[in-house]
């Protein structure tokens, strides 16, 4: 006849199975990019392939977006957690249509966004772009478009339509069309042309680039889990961008096939040019920093361009809370 084992020793091993399950269950979070897996979200790729999002007990799985995604419209109806938003609009969209999401921190101190023209044309600055073609994109009209009619006195009828092809581009020396500096400039010298860029960011465009939201929620409600998702993000970047990156960048051509990793190494390589990641603020309070300054610019000028009213309460999409701390600054 086997032993019967008491009671108390019973519930003592339960107990100790229990706390040996909860010690090693790890947070969950669904987190959704803004486009197709590629560099730009490589540090977030890196906190997954080094262990960091696992060290700071996250269980980190990521969404890619694309073409046919609405990644705000995820993330404020709940299929995302946590998730990129491509520049500062979105949010104030999002904010204005009474949306109940926040901006937790942003990748990209400088929005990568730019205008490129043929070196044959001769334009020496942003401001030499008035009166002539430029292809954009139908959302750049309630976008960056609105900067530049205000700032440079850009007019509509210079405007054309860009079809995310570069062909019209290519055999057009006198057309100007939208970039980022991350990808389309490299297309264009694999073909033969060394464009002029022109970085938004560099002529007083003060969008923030690739904006990291949550919910009002989960901000509320799980704030310990927002500060480790943005500490491992922080540290994830810092290895991405300065480390041994090969885990990450073959996560990255996994996700998306069509990416190479050449393209990967020329990313990261524009990214450390035009210092998007650790310029501005991110010097002196650390990497995804924020300031009140600069959404108070962003948001000033939109007002003056026409597109939000100037009673819309700005402060309320984003909170500064989990950044600023002088986090990954080394």
């Amino acid at each position: 006849m086997g032993s019967v084992w008491p009671l108390r020793s019973v519930v003592a091993l339960i107990g100790v199975s229990f706390c040996a399950f909860t010690a090693s269950a790890k947070d969950k979070i669904v987190f959704g990019t803004n486009w197709l897996a590629e560099a730009e979200h490589g540090g977030y790729y890196q906190a997954i392939a080094d262990g960091t999002y696992a060290a700071y007990d996250l269980d980190v799985s990521i969404k890619p977006g694309g073409p046919q995604v609405n990644t705000g419209q995820l993330l404020a109806a709940g299929a995302l957690d946590i998730a990129i938003v491509t520049n500062s609009f979105v949010p104030l969209n999002l904010l204005k249509a009474g949306g109940e999401t926040i901006v937790i921190g942003t990748t990209f101190q400088k929005d990568p966004q730019a205008l490129m023209s043929h070196p044959e044309a001769g334009y020496k600055t942003l401001a030499d772009l008035k009166g002539h073609p430029v292809l954009i994109s139908s959302q750049a009209w309630d976008g960056y478009w609105r900067f530049l009619k205000l700032r440079f006195g850009f007019t509509d009828d210079q405007a054309r339509k860009y079809s995310f092809s570069l062909v019209p581009f290519l055999a057009d020396n006198t057309l100007a069309q939208q970039a980022y500096v991350t990808s389309e400039p490299f297309s264009v010298r694999a073909a033969g042309i060394n464009p002029t860029v022109f970085l938004l960011a560099d002529y007083g465009y003060a969008s923030y680039g690739e904006l990291i939201m949550t919910s009002k929620k989960m901000v509320a409600e799980k704030p310990d889990v927002v500060r480790r998702f943005i500490e491992a993000s922080i540290t994830g970047w810092q290895h991405f961008m300065n480390g041994d990156n090969a885990d990450a960048i073959a996560m990255i051509v996994k996700d998306n096939p069509d990416y190479s990793a050449k393209l990967a190494t020329d990313t990261i390589g524009a990214m450390k040019q035009y210092g998007l990641v650790d310029s501005g603020d991110a010097k002196t309070l650390g990497l995804f920093a924020m300031s009140d300054e600069r959404w108070k610019e962003f948001f000033d000028a939109m007002v003056q361009a026409s597109l939000y009213p100037a009673d819309l309460d700005y402060r309320a999409a984003y909170t500064t809370k989990f950044v600023n701390k002088k986090f990954g600054m080394n």
